[in-house]
Order: structure tokens, then C-alpha cells, then sequence
């Protein structure tokens, strides 16, 4: 904010350069920013979320063996040294070939010696077979050809003790009502994953926004009515996840969308790695820094 002793120089100058105010704080915001941000944290460690997570990995054409003990292609804690080994034949099927079926079910029965496998599709539709041992199951995902396991414990320590993130001041000058500007015909934006894959996905506009006399466009993936931006800035890296952050609005309303950097999110896999994230694209990497948000996850490590 400008000083006192500077607002007639400052005002002289917002008739020639753009801006952007800040959007009409409402009643008792810094109250709902860290409510919105407790539900948050509450919602991920609902039961089966992201924190229960314990191990992930693409599998091999063939026999990929499984169990907790370190001489298996996967090391799943909490199963039996040597579970046994998931199958993947050449049309994408997967089976568990159990070593010993004693304690292992297989949605909630006891397990054959072999089992077929359903997989959980990328819109995550299908529900998959779960494998259960103990307090820990796993499952397979399939994207594209690629299948995939992912192991889970509702009683993993991440879960159980999660120790929640560090945050920006809250700061009502970072909640921008910015111009929604829609294409004529929407653009292919090329998203990039940790993993390396690369996806083109229809972008139907862009979000505009001025500060401190500079002009900032981000182009946001449409979630389900939602706008989804996936972007960087100057704290990346330092203060915040280097990936990405993720910041959701509501869809555009009278030519403007409402953008609330108080809301800013670590992705995913800023807290687990057996999670594929995207990683912003070089036109949502902003040249300024956004010192509101979520800052990066550090574990409970400080």
C-alpha cells in the first residue's frame, strides 16, 4: 500500500496504468478463510484420502512381486513379507497370485490363490478390487495401458498424525476480482505431469488481473463447473511447493471471476509422492510472488 505522503503521485498514475481491486472484503473473512482451510485439512484425512497412502508403482509386463519384505519389485508396509505377485497380462488384465491366502480377503472375502483384478479408470468411476491385509489394502489403476498400484492404511502415520501446513498472512488484498475473457474457439493448453506424460486439455478462457501495474493472465482447466488454476510464482521453490499450487474459483460471472489467493493449495503430491500431480504450464507461471496460500508442506519439520 502506498504511503500517505505518496497517494497524489499513485493517483496520477492509476489513470494511465490497469489495475485490479482487490474484490469487497466480506463480513468475518479472515473467520471463513481459516474455516475453509480447517475443512480442508479435515478432508484430507478422511478415511481412504491421500494421507493413507503408503505405496505406488507402475507395473511390469509379467510378475511384479508384492509384500513388505525389500527384495520386492514393490515394498508394501504392513503386508506379508512375500503377499505374493500381481500378473499383468499383454490385454491389460491383472491378477494377485497369493503366496499364502490366509488373512488376505479380497473385497471384504477370503481370497482365492488367484485373483482377478478389476481396475479403477482415470474419471475413477469403476470402483477397483481392494486386496486386504490387516489394517492395509491395495488396489490397481489403470491410465492408458499403464497400470498401476496403489496401497493404503487408514492407520498410516501421515493420516493419524497429520500435522497440517503453514500459511501466508491472510491478506483481503489477495482475493482479486479479475476479468474473465473468454476464446472464440477454445485453446489446447499442454499440461505436464511429475511423471513425464504430457496432456492437451481445452481451455475455454483466461483470468486477467492487474498488480502493481503489471498485467497477469491465467488460464484455468474447467473441473466439473468449477475453474481449476494450476500455477506458479516467485516463492516457488523457496516458500511454496516448486511443482505447482492449485487455486479453485467459481465459474465466470458478468465478464468476472473471482480469485482468492488466500485459498491457494499445495497439490497433492507436495504432501505424498504416490500421487501424479501436474506441474503448472509456462503460461501460469506468474512473475510476481504470491505470498498468500498454503506455504510449502514441510512434514512438521521446521
Amino acid at each position: 500500500m502506498a504511503r500517505i505522503t505518496e497517494w497524489c503521485a499513485v493517483a496520477a498514475l492509476m489513470w494511465l496504468v490497469p489495475f485490479s481491486v482487490p474484490a469487497a472484503t466480506p463480513e468475518n473473512y479472515a473467520a471463513a478463510v481459516t474455516r475453509a482451510r480447517a475443512e480442508r485439512v479435515d478432508q484430507l484425512k478422511r478415511v481412504d484420502g491421500y494421507l493413507a497412502f503408503t505405496a505406488s508403482g507402475w507395473l511390469q509386463p509379467g510378475a511384479n512381486s508384492v509384500g513388505s519384505a525389500a527384495d520386492n519389485r514393490f515394498e508394501v508396509p504392513g503386508a506379508p513379507a512375500h503377499l505374493g505377485t500381481l500378473q499383468l497380462a499383454a490385454d491389460g488384465q491383472v491378477s494377485l497370485q497369493l503366496a499364502e491366502t490366509h488373512g488376505i480377503t479380497i473385497d471384504g472375502q477370503p481370497a482365492a490363490a488367484v485373483n482377478v483384478l478389476r481396475t479403477q479408470g482415470p474419471d475413477g468411476k469403476q470402483q477397483p478390487t481392494r486386496a486386504g491385509f490387516g489394517s492395509s489394502y491395495l488396489y490397481v489403476i489403470e491410465n492408458g495401458t499403464q497400470r498401476g498400484l496403489r496401497a493404503k492404511n487408514n492407520d498410516a502415520p501421515l493420516r493419524t498424525h497429520f500435522p497440517g501446513f503453514d500459511y501466508f498472512p491472510i491478506d483481503p488484498l489477495w482475493r482479486i476480482e479479475a476479468d474473465w475473457v473468454p476464446f472464440a474457439t477454445p485453446h489446447m493448453l499442454k499440461i505436464a505431469y511429475v511423471t513425464g506424460t504430457v496432456s492437451d486439455t481445452p481451455i475455454a478462457g483466461k483470468a486477467v488481473f492487474h498488480r502493481d501495474g503489471h498485467t497477469y493472465e491465467l488460464l484455468p482447466i474447467d473441473e466439473d463447473g468449477r475453474l481449476f488454476f494450476v500455477f506458479t510464482d516467485r516463492t516457488a521453490g523457496r516458500l511454496t511447493y516448486g511443482g505447482a499450487r492449485f487455486l479453485y474459483a467459481a465459474a465466470p460471472k458478468n465478464g468476472k471471476v473471482l480469485l482468492d489467493f488466500n485459498l491457494a493449495e499445495n497439490p497433492p503430491c507436495a504432501i505424498t509422492p504416490h500421487v501424479v500431480c501436474p506441474l503448472a504450464p509456462p503460461e501460469n507461471r506468474l512473475k510476481l510472488p504470491v505470498t498468500a496460500g498454503e506455504m510449502k508442506f514441510l512434514g512438521g519439520e521446521h
